[in-house]
Order: C-alpha cells, then sequence, then structure tokens
C-alpha cells in the first residue's frame, strides 16, 4: 500500500521515522506514524544433540538481558538467507550446511515495516566468531525442548525468537529419523 502523502521526520543509520496520510479499505482516511526498518533474518540452529543456539543478549532499550536467536538486520540488497547465515557466524561462532526457510514474521505490525525472516539450520559446525564492539552477548547450548518450554511460559520474551523455536520444533516433530526436514507451509521458500 502506498501512502496518498509522506513526510519524513527522523532518517537514521538504521531506521527512518514518516506520518502517511493513507486511505484504509474501509474508506476511512488515517495518519500513520511510521517506522521504516530494512528487515532481518534469524536461525534456529539445531545442533545433532538436539540443542538450539541461544544468545544471551544485553539489550538497552529492553532494559537488560534478552535470550535471543542469532539474528541481524538486512544490509541493503542482501538476502535474508545469507544475512541469516553471516549472523550464525558472527555471533554464534557456527555455520551450517543445511538452511530451511521457516517463514517470517512481523515485529509490531501497526508501527514497524520490519519483516523478520525465519530459518532453521543444521549440520551444525564451528566458525569463527566476529562480535561487534556494541554487541554484549553469551552464546548458550539448550536443549530444544526447555527453549520451546521458555519461550510458552515466557521466559523467552523475544517474538521472533519464541515463534522461530516453537515453528523449528514442529518441523522436526514431523520429520522422520534420517529425512531431511521440510517446510510446514510449502509456500514458505527460502527468500
Amino acid at each position: 500500500m502506498k501512502p496518498d502523502r509522506q513526510t519524513l521526520h527522523f532518517a537514521g543509520r538504521v531506521i527512518s521515522v514518516t506520518t502517511d496520510e493513507v486511505l484504509l479499505p474501509n474508506g476511512h482516511r488515517a495518519v500513520l506514524e511510521v517506522v521504516h526498518h530494512p528487515g532481518g533474518a534469524a536461525a534456529v540452529a539445531l545442533d545433532e544433540s538436539g540443542r538450539v543456539c541461544l544468545l544471551r543478549q544485553y539489550r538497552y532499550v529492553a532494559g537488560g538481558w534478552l535470550w535471543e536467536l542469532p539474528a541481524g538486520k538486512l544490509e541493503p540488497g542482501e538476502p535474508a538467507l545469507l544475512t541469516a547465515q553471516r549472523e550464525l557466524s558472527e555471533e554464534a561462532g557456527v555455520s551450517a550446511r543445511e538452511w530451511l526457510g521457516l517463514g517470517t514474521c512481523l515485529s509490531s505490525p501497526g508501527v514497524f515495516t520490519e519483516t523478520l525472516h525465519l530459518f532453521l539450520a543444521t549440520g551444525i559446525e564451528p566458525a569463527a566468531a566476529r562480535h561487534e564492539s556494541a554487541e554484549v552477548i553469551e552464546v548458550h547450548w539448550v536443549p530444544i525442548e526447555a527453549a520451546c518450554t521458555w519461550a510458552l511460559d515466557g521466559t523467552i520474551t523475544d517474538g521472533k525468537t519464541a515463534l522461530g523455536l516453537l515453528r523449528a520444533r514442529h518441523i522436526m516433530a514431523r520429520t522422520p529419523p534420517g529425512a531431511a526436514p521440510e517446510p510446514a507451509n510449502p509456500a514458505a521458500k527460502i527468500p
């Protein structure tokens, strides 16, 4: 949907903020505040022991420490899969041989344009971690059932992480031993 009129209020390194005048499907005109974000990608890295990589990461904006999947912002022109692969290596110090799309999620669709692409990564191998100076990260490998319990009981409060874990567990539960996982939604192709 294109706005009838858009006014730019802020353009930063990662986001921009506009007010958009739009015509809604019900015929009502509205002025909406919109935070434009390039989007991101996250990896549910699952090792052969059934453990998932979770980062305990300090997030100033959230007021402290969060459990998160390795994830990051899409760079201009970068496919979401490459973002997920890059972030898994940089943040967790591992790479993966197999990748499966888990679909997308929206962080806060009433205000943000950010779309997050979720991936299941298996065939885990060591890689060189390269944390950015502004990242305060601890890498943990947690049994996927425990991580999903955390997603359901509120220990994990990050939406992309909770949804990614639950989608990955669902796919792995329907995958016969020794078979390659397939997407629950065949339309969820790797972008």
